[in-house]
């Protein structure tokens, strides 16, 4: 696993040794920031943007969003051995200062009132996959107002899956990769 372009392209992140987190995938990973920056129909300038990373795990996604100089990352994670690693990680890298990590469930994080300090022009959700929660976690991003206008919600799902999404989301782009499929939305505003 390591970063794949930017400021800190070829740097390596450390990995978890247990099976619970599942990493992205650098071809996947790749796959996401081509589509990112080349597609029409994605209107987010990656540089400069405030990011939230879901369920971060080790902190690939939101890590290569700051290589390819994203504003800040804000980190949510609740299992004690992937924030280690993302700490290490961060560490390794030095790029502290643009991020915030969270360690505590996302529901019970993004309930509260005036956690984060500002809208995100990125989500990327990576929850495990047997979780069904994704419907209830975009009401609730979308409740708490948390995307800016021309902002992108990216969802890691399982390929077989069926999501039942609210009809304000808007597929935008979705690809296959191997067992997952990943769905770039936005809100309908």
């Amino acid at each position: 696993m390591r970063i794949i372009a930017g400021n800190l392209k070829g740097s390596s992140l450390y990995m978890p040794k247990d099976k619970n987190t599942r990493p992205l995938g650098d071809l996947t990973k790749e796959s996401i920031f081509n589509l990112l920056t080349h597609s029409k129909k994605i209107l987010l300038e990656l540089k400069q943007s405030n990011v939230l990373d879901l369920y971060a795990g080790t902190g690939s996604f939101g890590l290569e969003c700051l290589s390819r100089q994203a504003k800040s990352v804000c980190f949510i994670e609740k299992k004690k051995d992937a924030i280690e690693i993302l700490e290490k990680n961060i560490k390794k890298l030095k790029v502290k200062n643009k991020i915030k990590i969270f360690f505590n469930d996302i529901f019970e994080l993004i309930e509260k009132q005036n956690t984060f300090k500002s809208k995100f022009d990125l989500i990327f959700c990576d929850p495990p996959f047997k979780n069904t929660n994704i419907e209830k976690l975009i009401e609730l991003i979308f409740n708490k107002n948390l995307l800016n206008k021309n902002g992108i919600i990216i969802l890691h799902r399982r390929k077989t899956t069926k999501e039942k999404l609210p009809n304000y989301f808007e597929i935008v782009e979705e690809r296959t990769y191997g067992i997952s499929k990943i769905i770039f939305g936005k809100f309908l505003f």
